[in-house]
């Protein structure tokens, strides 16, 4: 809640922009990671610049929401503002990739707390009938986050070098402060309790073992090696020490007995089948569109713009259809149009027009759009103001498992499709493996290089990998739908007295 003193409208500025920061920092730094590497000299150790920062996140979001129903959301989100600032700071300045994944680290633990406690204020804030638009305009952020990462970032790298790529955070981040540490007055007293730190230890050692193992896995160790064995060994120990302290603990991190309420188990369980089919998406097609059309990483970050909007309508529509109907009825529409946008990206191959792609994308986008409005709102339907920072920290965290698990599954799928098209293509030999790496093939001055047959084997293989990739993100999306079909009818009611509760929040 929040006294009559706070001027809504900056802090929704200063909320959204906390956003913004948090969702689209990992794809930003994705597209300037070939001129990081090269500054930095660390590809053996690239993969710890993405996975300190998601480890971070996904183990400080249920934390920090959980911390935000006990003291107050104001402290935690300007906490979280300052700590993802100075570690942006410190990205900037980093001599080494060893330097750059601790700042990133750092990065991480401030981004955990944003978004699961801007989404939060939002509902504390503001009324019933107020949510729908406003939560539609938070999900269309994260989804614009998704897209806009990769072309601003690959355009700041070009144009500015990497370093800016973390600087621009800052003029972005001491705008959020300003706005919500002067017009958010917040006037609940919560109530001190006991930290559940056992749960909390248990919970961050328990996801960056798992990170690392599928991270690592294949890539730099065997599957089979006593390293990934012992990582998934370490996950499994502290995944059950996580539940047993959990089970017992006074206040736990993340409270079980929220998933006995079926709108809410549901949603979560949604929203990670989503994030780890849309994120697919967002990775490969341009990877398709900078591999077998051609071009910068920079005109491949822009074809997105179709997905990006799709995402931008879907949120908002699905925002404003929370007060005439039910959720269920409003993720069926969502998951017909994410369904039909997955399978069509299923068919891509170097035939396949720009136009096409485009109406793809679009259909994609306007699928998954209503499910960042949707399911924020769902997930706290049943939830009071004490317990809502838990609620909405813990659906969020299932949203980033889900993307994490999806960039790592189907990396695999598409990188062993990949080199088994290319070995079809040349029949096996020197010439296959040097280009395993698809990034070979998609600079324009690279495929300058490449003799005309040899490109057109390369951007065939590709282009089956990424459809072959699609068709198997077919799954997560009609589990998806399996859950969605088990949600409740519930839906957002209006009280009587939400007019006046309007009229004194304005």
């Amino acid at each position: 809640m929040h006294t009559k003193d706070s001027n809504l409208k900056l802090v929704v500025v200063g909320l959204l922009l906390g956003i913004l920061m948090s969702a689209m920092d990992n794809t930003i730094v994705a597209a300037a990671m070939g001129s990081i590497v090269s500054d930095l000299n660390g590809l053996d150790k690239i993969v710890w610049v993405t996975s300190a920062y998601m480890v971070m996140v996904m183990a400080g979001t249920p934390i920090f929401g959980k911390l935000s129903d006990m003291y107050g959301r104001k402290r935690f989100f300007i906490f979280g503002l300052v700590v993802f600032l100075i570690g942006s700071a410190l990205c900037g300045l980093a001599g080494s990739i060893t330097q750059l994944s601790i700042y990133r680290a750092i990065q991480g633990i401030g981004g955990g707390a944003l978004m699961p406690i801007a989404f939060t204020i939002v509902f504390d804030i503001y009324p019933p009938e107020k949510r729908g638009k406003l939560t539609g305009l938070f999900g269309a952020v994260f989804g614009i986050s998704s897209v806009l990462g990769p072309l601003l970032g690959a355009y700041i790298t070009e144009y500015a070098g990497w370093q800016w790529v973390f600087y621009i955070n800052l003029p972005l981040g001491i705008i959020a402060f300003i706005l919500i540490a002067m017009f958010y007055k917040e006037s609940v007293n919560h109530s001190k309790q006991r930290i559940d730190w056992g749960g909390a230890f248990s919970l961050v050692g328990a996801i960056i073992c798992l990170m690392f193992a599928l991270e690592l896995g294949g890539n730099q160790y065997p599957w089979g090696s006593s390293t990934i064995l012992g990582l998934f060994a370490g996950f499994a120990v502290l995944l059950l020490a996580f539940i047993f302290i959990e089970r017992v603990a006074a206040e736990p991190v993340i409270s079980f007995a929220m998933f006995r309420q079926r709108l809410f188990a549901t949603s979560s369980v949604i929203g990670l089948f989503y994030g780890s089919a849309f994120i697919v998406a967002t990775i490969y097609i341009p990877i398709f569109v900078q591999g077998v059309y051609g071009g910068s990483a920079t005109n491949s970050g822009l074809i997105l713009m179709p997905m990006m909007i799709g995402t931008v309508i879907g949120s908002q529509s699905g925002g404003l259809l929370t007060t005439r109907t039910s959720f269920r009825n409003i993720m069926l529409l969502s998951v017909v149009f994410f369904i039909a946008g997955i399978y069509s990206l299923s068919t891509l191959s170097p035939d396949t027009s720009r136009l096409m792609l485009n109406v793809f994308m679009a259909l994609t986008g306007f699928g998954v759009g209503f499910s960042f409005s949707v399911l924020s709102m769902s997930s706290i339907h049943h939830f009071d103001i004490r317990k809502r920072g838990s609620a909405t920290s813990t659906s969020t965290f299932m949203r980033s498992l889900g993307m994490t698990l999806g960039i790592t599954i189907f990396g695999i799928i598409q990188r062993n499709s990949f080199t088994n098209r290319l070995n079809e293509g040349f029949g096996g030999g020197e010439q296959s493996a040097a280009f395993s790496d698809p990034r070979a093939a998609l600079s324009p001055e690279a495929r300058a290089q490449i003799p005309e047959p040899v490109l057109k084997t390369i951007s065939g293989a590709l282009s089956g990998s990424v459809a072959q990739t699609f068709l198997w993100a077919i799954i997560p999306a009609v589990l998806g739908l399996v859950f969605i079909l088990l949600m409740p009818k519930d839906r957002l009611t209006l009280p009587k007295k939400s007019a006046g509760m309007s009229s004194s929040g304005r």
